[in-house]
């Protein structure tokens, strides 16, 4: 793996050795009774990590399809309430604008969320409430379950990006009033970019669109999933579905609660170390706010170029991300999701802190071991 990098960034996450291998094999047929069971052992581990009882579907195509089918098959030509704090609650603001009566609840990127505002958008007539559980892009933890609350108070749907958060975090889709909630493949899952799955309660199939998208027309999926074999109603991804599968079973194996609980051991490591630097991590939070537990986003100090600084640490063999748009230059991230541990953690910081001091900046203590006493 010497020549491999190192990734540690939001996704995409390095990608298990026996995941890779599964995909070298000879084609199957996705009509037959071998793609249906490994279909079946896709959703079976993935309503788990959801917390959901609900139909569950996995879609040939990014996070960003699921995204979309989550909104086209049922915020079309509704009002609905976009909460943003993020790129991504942007994305699903800019989704949402194209099927419905789309309204913006923003704050700015990595600050709590206007919960006052939504309610009083609930009470002018949303119908539907969108939000990113995980918001990567600031590194900041929403309150999916005060979202659903208040969504269920006044009967609106309740769309739900757990995208960066389900088998990395405790997601609970169903105790939350989540009626669709929606994952990316290269997230915490650890397998290859290309695939997506959303849920669906009772509560959403009873208020689906009558004018649905083709090619993401769930209740297309729904009728393919029911027939004896699970199907997908147009030709699936096979190989990225075999890479799949292998990766819920590893998740089974490690057990859905000793993974969370290792996401969650990995973004306090990196807490310590940014404490023990003296930086600041960005995010504003609160009481309903959290730090991310799969990805640290933290404020470059003062004088520090991003492109040189991530630019050292790409040369050690290690990605890390900076920031997005206007966040660019503002600050870095790194991500704790996915197939990797302590070596990667210690690694990473042992990059991240040499490239700082060779950037200008003296760190006030070793993260390092700071971040070892909290793995050991």
């Amino acid at each position: 793996m010497e020549n491999e990098p190192l990734l540690m960034l939001p996704g995409p996450v390095p990608i298990p050795e026996r995941v890779r291998a599964v995909m070298m094999r000879q084609a199957i047929n996705h009509r037959g009774d071998e793609f249906g069971s490994v279909y079946a052992d896709c959703t079976r581990v993935l309503k788990t990590a959801f917390g959901t009882a609900s139909d569950l579907f996995v879609i040939s195509g990014s996070g960003t399809a699921a995204m979309e089918a989550a909104v086209a098959n049922f915020g079309r030509e509704r009002k609905i309430a976009c909460l943003v704090n993020g790129k991504f609650g942007d994305r699903l603001f800019r989704i949402s604008q194209r099927y419905g009566s789309a309204s913006p609840i923003a704050s700015e990127w990595g600050t709590p969320l206007d919960l006052v505002a939504l309610e009083s958008a609930l009470e002018s007539g949303a119908e539907m409430v969108t939000l990113v559980h995980n918001e990567t892009s600031a590194g900041i933890r929403n309150p999916a379950e005060k979202v659903g609350i208040l969504a269920r108070k006044y009967d609106a749907l309740f769309v739900m990006d757990g995208i960066t958060s389900i088998a990395g975090d405790e997601v609970y889709a169903d105790k939350w009033g989540a009626d669709v909630v929606v994952v990316g493949s290269q997230k915490c899952l650890a397998a290859p970019a290309g695939l997506s799955a959303i849920s669906v309660s009772d509560r959403a199939w009873e208020r689906i669109a009558d004018h649905r998208p083709f090619y993401l027309d769930l209740a297309a999926y729904r009728k393919s999933a029911g027939a004896k074999s699970m199907q997908t109603p147009y030709t699936p991804a096979v190989p990225l579905f075999l890479a799949l599968r292998e990766a819920c079973m590893i998740i089974e194996e490690e057990g859905l609660d000793n993974r969370i609980a290792r996401h969650r051991t990995l973004a306090n490591a990196v807490r310590a170390a940014v404490d023990a630097w003296g930086l600041s991590m960005f995010p504003e939070i609160d009481a309903d706010h959290a730090y991310s537990n799969t990805a640290s986003a933290v404020s470059l100090p003062e004088g520090v170029l991003d492109s040189a600084f991530r630019g050292l640490v790409k040369e050690m063999g290690i990605e890390i991300a900076g920031g997005q748009d206007h966040l660019k230059g503002r600050i870095f991230r790194i991500g704790t999701m996915g197939a990797v541990g302590a070596p990667e953690i210690l690694a990473t910081l042992s990059a991240v802190q040499y490239s700082l001091q060779r950037c200008g900046y003296t760190p006030a203590g070793d993260g390092v071991m700071a971040a070892a006493g909290v793995l050991g």
